[in-house]
């Protein structure tokens, strides 16, 4: 370095200066780059013209046979009238009334006996071999 001519202020602030734009350009073309870049990103996980085409031709099938079947359901004669819908939503009711009595009364009865057995609960329902609602996942139907 000894060897090169020593630079004057005039031409260091020339230098500064150059710097200071070529980074400025460099942050510029950093950032442009940084936009395409995401750009690219978006256009490459969208869909291609043939794939669209593609996707509205199925969604084209999809909503032929959703309408065709439609159209079947509103030309069915065996329509429920709602005098048979009251009729079903009565008798369920009383079934499920009927089917909460019994379940009480069996409960009731079952804790009476209990009181005086010696062994468990599970035990009694195993040797007597009841078998209860829930051994077997049914629930009591919710109102209609």
């Amino acid at each position: 370095q000894e060897q090169l001519p020593a630079a004057g202020d005039a031409e260091l602030r020339g230098l500064d200066a150059e710097i200071a734009e070529r980074s400025a350009r460099l942050q510029a073309l950093q950032q442009s780059c940084r936009h395409m870049e995401a750009e690219l990103k978006d256009l490459s996980s969208s869909m291609t013209t043939p794939e669209m085409a593609k996707e509205i031709e199925a969604l084209r099938k999809d909503c032929a046979s959703y309408t065709e079947k439609l159209e079947r359901i509103k030309s069915a004669t065996n329509h429920v009238t709602p005098e048979e819908k009251e009729k079903v939503c009565r008798e369920q009711q009383l079934y499920r009334r009927e089917w909460r009595r019994r379940k009480r009364m069996a409960t009731e009865l079952l804790d009476a006996i209990l009181e005086g057995y010696p062994k468990s609960k599970k035990q009694f329902f195993e040797e007597v071999g009841i078998e209860t609602d829930e051994d077997h996942g049914v629930e009591l139907p919710a109102a209609l």
